[in-house]
């Protein structure tokens, strides 16, 4: 059995998962995009797997009459798409979103036009914009990091 693991930025909720994943999705919906901050919101359902909260507990949004977005209340990670028909995870809330590829599109009817193109633009590494922005090559993450922990900072050290 597969155990997925994840949680928010700051490390003060986490999350584990056991089972099969197979429906992760991207949404295009407005509701999304503005639940995300994002031109589309990546979502990994759980059901069918055993999913549980493993450390602290997460602030609710009821965004619609059926649905609660769940999220960090210290730092305000995107977490949880929870509807009638079940839950999914934010899939850049999990330690390895590698893992959980989408495999569908929902609500295209809100795709914004230029989102199928974003592949076209340039690339580039973080350390190639240290001339305009020096500190980047200083940066120290306060993020909670990609694994399990037993105990972590829920805020960033003075």
């Amino acid at each position: 059995m597969t155990t997925y693991t994840g949680g928010c930025q700051c490390g003060a909720v986490r999350f584990r998962v056991n089972g099969e994943l197979k429906d992760s999705s991207i949404c295009h919906c407005r509701m999304c995009q503005k639940a995300f901050g994002a031109y589309y919101a990546p979502l990994v359902s759980v059901r069918g797997a055993d999913f549980a909260w493993t450390r602290g507990e997460r602030k609710k949004f009821r965004s619609s009459n059926f649905v609660e977005r769940g999220f960090c209340g210290d730092c305000g990670t995107p977490l949880s798409y929870e509807a009638p028909d079940g839950v999914a995870i934010a899939a850049g809330a999990f330690d390895d979103p590698s893992a959980l590829p989408p495999v569908v599109q929902y609500g295209i009817e809100g795709k914004i036009g230029f989102v199928d193109q974003l592949h076209q633009l340039p690339g580039h590494r973080t350390e190639e914009d240290a001339q305009a922005a020096p500190f980047v090559l200083e940066l120290v993450s306060y993020q909670h990091p990609d694994h399990e922990t037993q105990a972590w900072p829920t805020k960033e050290p003075r």
